[in-house]
């Protein structure tokens, strides 16, 4: 196996890592164990650090036009093969939360490469939009959070607005 092939690996491995101790720490947090929550946290954003070396030493972040295009790829990979062969299977394990899980992202990544297929075209614009997600299905949306979400039925007050 190569450097490279290793960096990707490795970028991967942070990755989830960081995503992982962040819900530990939600954990932890909810439990009363705020000291536990802390350390979760401070594990996380070094998996971060690590995480954003290995993606810069395999030359992975680009300008912002080629950033957006790879975004488009990748979330119109992700609602066009990756999660339909995903929820079929689910289908036919019976996996009613796996199920959910995927069809909820499936949803919401196509909803992404709308937003930033919009990004793209309005490149160099520089309008500002604000965006809230739904802490229950990762919905999207811009300007407000709507009463109900159209995915998975969340109230307005289960949308975060992201600053």
């Amino acid at each position: 196996m190569s450097s490279m092939d290793n960096l990707k690996n490795a970028f991967a491995g942070e990755s989830q890592a960081n995503r992982k101790y962040l819900a530990f720490a939600k954990k932890a947090e909810e439990e009363g164990f705020k000291q536990i929550a802390k350390l979760f946290r401070a594990a996380a954003e070094a998996e971060t650090v690590h995480a954003h070396n290995h993606l810069r030493a395999i030359s992975g972040v680009h300008n912002t036009k080629e950033n957006i295009q790879d975004a488009i790829g990748g979330e119109t990979y992700e609602f066009t093969k990756m999660y339909p062969q995903m929820i079929e299977e689910a289908k036919k394990e019976g996996n009613k939360q796996a199920l959910q899980s995927f069809e909820f992202a499936n949803k919401v990544e196509k909803i992404h490469a709308d937003l930033y297929q919009k990004a793209l075209k309005d490149l160099g614009k520089n309008e500002s939009v604000d965006y809230y997600v739904c802490k229950v299905c990762g919905n999207t949306v811009e300007k407000e959070a709507p009463d109900k979400c159209p995915i998975c039925g969340a109230s307005k007050s289960m949308f975060v607005k992201i600053n």
